[in-house]
């Protein structure tokens, strides 16, 4: 056999142990056969010594060419058993994009919150201003303020969560009623026109001497220990306070009235001024409503908490009892929202089951 047959057939029996081949370690070992120290390839260049200088010329070129088919041969290999193991690495760690993305629900306001916008729209039709204040709150605005020291029995309706950072004398709360923004907003009217009330209270003249009404309605969040169906630690409500020189109990029958009938969207019901007792009003009065129509007509539900400002109350708020008058009043947002939308259970509004929120959203 000559030499280009023998060099052929070794290429092609390197080509047939490369394709056997099914690992790198497999196809290193068969390498080894043909290209290592001691392989066939390397016999063959050894062998060339004993060739006389045409030959070597002529072997040298033959095996040159062999050596090199078969390393072209061990690339293919390599590459191919590298590819082989990148697409088994892809189908194992495949992310399949035929399945649905997750749904991102579009989000929408609270039922409270929906209760809280609707009130203030309705009060604000009627001319009321809407303020905000702390959560965190001194005993005075919170109790003494409001006609309630420190030794009133009314204190004891009002389990309180005190917080660090007042005295013994002057401690810190999370307010138990929006009422204390009744005192705040009321203060901060009356300095702002002091020098009307000054010239008022001296005879200076009707119009000049005139402080404009306060008109305003406090909601927020407030905080009781109290926790059940109808009571939550923390919960919301809406204070009015509406002062004026000839502001009557008559004028919070027709303002809550309208309020009550725009609110829940009928005429079909009536309401009823209850004697009750709170320390910041005097007289006081509970107000109940009862539905003519429905699943609720025929009883009645208390809304609210009603009376004419006290004098105490009003002295703090830097007006003179004798020329101010007017009426405040209470309410609980979370209850109007209970009653709107036929729940049952106040702690439903707070426990962040999204089953029971989505069914407020438009």
């Amino acid at each position: 056999m000559n030499a280009p047959d023998t060099l052929d057939e070794l290429v092609a029996a390197a080509q047939a142990s490369f394709a056997q081949a099914l690992t790198p370690a497999d196809l290193e070992n068969a390498k080894a056969q043909f290209l290592g120290k001691s392989g066939k390839v390397t016999e063959l260049m050894k062998g060339m010594a004993a060739l006389s200088v045409e030959e070597k010329k002529s072997r040298g070129a033959a095996i040159n060419l062999a050596k090199q088919a078969i390393e072209a041969a061990l690339n293919d290999r390599r590459q191919a058993l590298a590819n082989a193991e990148l697409e088994r690495q892809l189908k194992a760690e495949a992310l399949d994009v035929s399945l649905p993305g997750r749904q991102r629900t579009p989000g929408g306001l609270h039922p409270v919150s929906l209760t809280l916008e609707r009130i203030e729209a309705i009060f604000g039709s009627m001319g009321f201003e809407v303020a905000q204040g702390p959560e965190i709150e001194t005993d005075w605005f919170n109790f003494t303020a409001l006609n309630t020291p420190e030794d009133h029995p009314a204190r004891s309706m009002h389990d309180t969560f005190y917080v660090e950072g007042g005295t013994e004398a002057a401690p810190n709360l999370l307010r138990t009623h929006t009422s204390p923004m009744q005192i705040r907003h009321a203060v901060q009217h009356v300095k702002k026109h002091r020098a009307l009330i000054d010239a008022g209270d001296k005879g200076e003249g009707a119009f000049t001497g005139s402080m404009p009404e306060i008109r305003v309605i406090a909601p927020g969040r407030t905080y009781r220990v109290d926790s059940d169906a109808t009571h939550s630690p923390m919960f919301h409500q809406c204070e009015g306070l509406w002062i004026g020189e000839n502001v009557s109990f008559k004028d919070l029958k027709f303002v809550f009235t309208n309020f009550c009938r725009t609110f829940f969207e009928t005429d079909d019901l009536v309401l009823r001024f209850r004697p009750s007792f709170f320390p910041f009003t005097e007289p006081s009065a509970e107000i109940d409503i009862q539905f003519q129509t429905g699943p609720l007509a025929g009883r009645w539900l208390e809304v609210a908490g009603s009376g004419q400002v006290h004098p105490n109350v009003v002295r703090n708020m830097g007006l003179n009892p004798e020329k101010y008058i007017g009426f405040a009043f209470g309410m609980g947002p979370d209850r109007l929202t209970m009653l709107r939308y036929g729940v049952n259970d106040l702690r439903l509004f707070f426990d962040g089951d999204i089953r029971f929120l989505q069914q407020f959203q438009s």
